[in-house]
């Protein structure tokens, strides 16, 4: 394994790191409506458990309602049942074939725990991305001592690894600071 081979490696790692910590920021519902926040739950179709969106099309109505439409008759009281029991916190209503999902407003004490919830999110992806460092500078140090590169190569790469490790870390900060900006967004 070469330098350039550990550093890439760390790349690809904490790329998957910002996101996987993307996805958890989607699974924060906020007080806006958005179709991806039913992704999570899934409906019993035919004796397997499929998202929502692979049985109905989802789609906003406005701001703050989802519209769910199934693409079967019998699915609708299915679908309804599986968003109620979810831990989303989400009524649905049923308007012959269509659902209507409407997001409840937060409040100002909601809000402020989401964004604790955003920060430690956010602070366990900056561990993640550490840990992969620490992993690249290890091997690093292997290859000083099983002495296929010099002392000066292996420290040009330590530094490039924390130069990522930079560039990462503030994408998650700012990532960070939009998704709070966005749950105390009234």
């Amino acid at each position: 394994m070469t330098i350039a081979d550990i550093q890439k490696t760390a790349a690809e790692k904490m790329a998957k790191s910002v996101d996987a910590f993307k996805n958890e920021l989607h699974k924060i519902r906020t007080g806006r409506a958005h179709p991806g926040i039913l992704d999570q739950v899934h409906v019993e179709y035919y004796g397997s458990m499929l998202p929502i969106s692979q049985v109905a099309n989802v789609s906003l109505l406005d701001a703050r309602t989802i519209s769910v439409q199934p693409w079967e008759k019998g699915m609708g009281p299915k679908i309804e049942k599986a968003i109620r029991e979810s831990d989303l916190g989400l009524n649905p209503s049923a308007q012959g074939d269509l659902l209507r999902v409407p997001m409840p407003a937060l409040t100002e004490e909601r809000r402020k725990e989401l964004t604790k919830v955003v920060r430690h999110t956010g602070e366990e992806a900056k561990i993640h991305v550490r840990a992969v460092r620490r992993d690249a500078n290890d091997q690093l140090k292997k290859l000083v001592k099983d002495k296929l590169v010099s002392e000066d190569d292996e420290r040009r790469g330590q530094d490039e690894v924390q130069r990522l490790t930079d560039r990462t870390i503030a994408e998650i900060d700012k990532l960070v600071q939009a998704k709070e900006a966005e749950v105390m967004a009234v």
